[in-house]
């Protein structure tokens, strides 16, 4: 019999597979499809401090191997996903979920993850650092090490609850920004968010998409993913929560043994809202096809 048991920060997960933010809601409109008790847990729906309606229409493109979005964070604001999200979810799910933030100041990043540590439902904080900042010229704070050292410090001041900070791969040095991060404190990383994208429209001349760029995910972005995650698990003591084009099995596997702890489904979702309930059948049989006893045995074993 297979062990497909991983630990977070403490937190066992009964498998490696979690639904990414923005892919599955705030939970329960997947609990209409199938039990979603049979996940590892779920990363929700990004939750800023106010209420955002989120960027201009059209916000979705499609690329041969995936996907570009610029949703712009739409979510009901911070006291309404405590107060009438979280209820309907506890209804229909028994385990502790990964409560993602974003702030586009740090006042706003302390604001949400005090209040999302005071939630008996939350297991893990995922602070996104893809925001811009500003109060400082609009450039994310995941880009420089230096601010997203800043954000993590200042979460970790007000939070007892594990903090996994969530990285861009906007940039040249992903691992520098890694280890500025658990220097700061950070319990783990959540990496990768989407890449930068365009599709143009050739009969308008036109891009695609209102805001012109917007995040690229899908099968394409999983060898940069691999690669990012491989170069980070070098580099940092703390688990790494991998993500990034997974859409089969194997793919989880293989991230894992890149060096992620967990495994985050994004885009996939999208194309198939059954993929990670899929996915968590399927993890015995791969594992064993694979002579995979337990999957921490795997973590980081291809270094």
């Amino acid at each position: 019999m297979v062990n497909t048991k991983v630990t977070l920060s403490g937190w066992e997960l009964d498998n490696p597979i979690i639904p990414a933010s923005g892919t599955f809601g705030y939970g329960y409109e997947f609990a209409e499809l199938y039990d979603i008790n049979c996940l590892g847990t779920f990363s929700c729906k990004g939750t800023t401090v106010e209420p955002r309606f989120g960027n201009p229409t059209p916000r979705i493109a499609e690329c041969p191997a995936g996907m570009i979005n610029a949703v712009g964070l739409q979510n009901p604001g911070l006291d309404k996903v405590i107060a009438e999200e979280f209820p309907k979810l506890k209804e229909v799910y028994n385990k502790k979920i990964i409560a993602n933030v974003s702030g586009f100041s740090i006042d706003e990043y302390v604001k949400c993850c005090a209040e999302m540590d005071k939630q008996d439902i939350v297991g893990i904080i995922e602070v996104n650092v893809s925001c811009p900042n500003v109060h400082g010229g609009g450039m994310s704070f995941g880009t420089d090490a230096a601010s997203a050292a800043a954000v993590t410090r200042a979460v970790k001041a007000v939070t007892t609850k594990p903090i996994y900070i969530k990285l861009t791969p906007n940039v040249t040095d992903i691992v520098s920004i890694a280890k500025a991060c658990e220097e700061a404190g950070a319990d783990g990383i959540s990496m990768i968010n989407t890449m930068l994208g365009l599709r143009i429209d050739l009969r308008r001349q036109k891009p695609v998409i209102a805001n012109k760029m917007g995040g690229f995910s899908g099968s394409a972005i999983m060898p940069v993913a691999l690669r990012m995650v491989y170069q980070v698990y070098e580099a940092v003591n703390i688990p790494i929560i991998g993500m990034g084009g997974i859409t089969t099995t194997e793919d989880v596997i293989e991230m894992m043994m890149a060096g992620a702890s967990a495994v985050q489904i994004g885009a996939a979702n999208l194309v198939d809202p059954f993929i990670a309930k899929k996915m968590v059948e399927e993890l015995p049989a791969v594992m064993e096809k694979y002579r995979i006893n337990s999957l921490t045995d795997i973590i980081g074993a291809a270094h």
